[in-house]
This record gives C-alpha cells, sequence and structure tokens, in this order.
C-alpha cells in the first residue's frame, strides 16, 4: 500500500475551516479516485497546521489521483493555508486501529532521516522491536511506519486514544526510541503532536 501525505500551516483562526474543506469537499474528490483506501487528518489548532494521509492501493493509483486532483485540491485550501507540502511514501508497515478512532484522539509524529541502504534494517527494528513495546503502552490504538528509500526519509506515526493517554505515553515512546537507534541509526528530525480532526477507512469491495 501507498500514501500521499499533506502537510499544511495558516492562521489558527481558520484551520478548522480547512479540516472542513477536506472532511466534505476533499473526501467527495477521493472517493471518486480509483484505488483510494482512506484518510487521516490530524490538526493542531494552537499553531495552525494540519497534516493528511490519504491511502491508496498502489503506486499508480496514487499518482494518478495526484494529477488529477492537485489543481482542485490546492484551490480548496488556498483560502485557509498559507503553506501546503506534499510527499509521497510506501507503507512499510502498519498496524491498522481494531476499531473506529474518534475524533480528538491523540497523534504523534516522527520524522527520520536514515541511510538509503538501511532502509531494510529500519523496518525489521519497527516491525520486531518497535512495534511491540508501542503495543504495550497504554492507550495505544495504531501506529505505521512509512518510507521513501530512495531518499533515505520515514515517517513513524502512533495513534492514541484520547488526549491524555498521549501525553501519559511520550516517557514510555522516548525509551524505545532511544533503545531503537542503538539497533538501527537513524536521525530524528521532528517530532510533533497533534488531534486527530477524522479518520476514515474504505475496505477493498
Amino acid at each position: 500500500m501507498y500514501t500521499r501525505t499533506l502537510y499544511a500551516t495558516g492562521d489558527p483562526a481558520t484551520i478548522d475551516d480547512a479540516v472542513e474543506a477536506l472532511r466534505t469537499q476533499g473526501q467527495k474528490l477521493l472517493g471518486d479516485q480509483p484505488g483510494y483506501r482512506g484518510i487521516g487528518c490530524f490538526v493542531d489548532r494552537q499553531l495552525g497546521k494540519l497534516t493528511v494521509g490519504t491511502w491508496w492501493d498502489d503506486e499508480k493509483s496514487r499518482q494518478d489521483s495526484d494529477d488529477a486532483l492537485r489543481e482542485e485540491r490546492e484551490a480548496m485550501l488556498a483560502p485557509y493555508v498559507s503553506t501546503l507540502a506534499t510527499d509521497n511514501w510506501e507503507v512499510a508497515v502498519n498496524q491498522r486501529p481494531t476499531g473506529p478512532v474518534q475524533p480528538g484522539a491523540g497523534f504523534r509524529l516522527g520524522r527520520l532521516e536514515f541511510a538509503p541502504t538501511d532502509a531494510d534494517k529500519l523496518v525489521a527494528m519497527f516491525k520486531d522491536f518497535a512495534l511491540p513495546r508501542f503495543q504495550a503502552i497504554p492507550g495505544f490504538q495504531g501506529s505505521a511506519l512509512f518510507l521513501d528509500r530512495a531518499k533515505g526519509r520515514a515517517t513513524v506515526g502512533v495513534v492514541y486514544a484520547d488526549h491524555d493517554a498521549l501525553v501519559a505515553s511520550r516517557a514510555s515512546q522516548a525509551a524505545v526510541r532511544g533503545e531503537a537507534i542503538s539497533k538501527t541509526p537513524f536521525v530524528l528530525r521532528s517530532l510533533e503532536e497533534f488531534e486527530v480532526a477524522f479518520m476514515t477507512r474504505v475496505d477493498p469491495s
């Protein structure tokens, strides 16, 4: 499976308008695209930023949808955000939530860099070491590792049941990160926390 992520910033006063545009117009546009499998939207209302991930069956579906929707997406968000960045990823590991993720759930996002030759090592470490430890943290709901193998970049996202669980998980997840880097060298470029605005999933027909 493959994903496209958006990262947008703007006036905190209008960021909820961007979320609503994505929830309504955005989902309608996406739903008409072959290979579309779901969306997650995560917001930081205090700083005025959001990140969005859309899920696709294969690389072609993701690229075709980007070609078809790029101008409409930018026009849809332009009234509400001042910056917009797009990235494409391979879904290397995905522990899907076992049930619905409610608005207000917590989301922690880490951005990593690694030597491209270490990509498979990073995937194995996440799957065999980090993910089982994340799953043991109270309030854990799901996690995924996205890769750009050629550029040596990755993101790790972890969803928690609510804000309190997100806050309570900080020390435990930091300990896992510290031990993980001794197993597969990587650089943590940023660590951010968001609130889940909405998440939807489209199961294959």
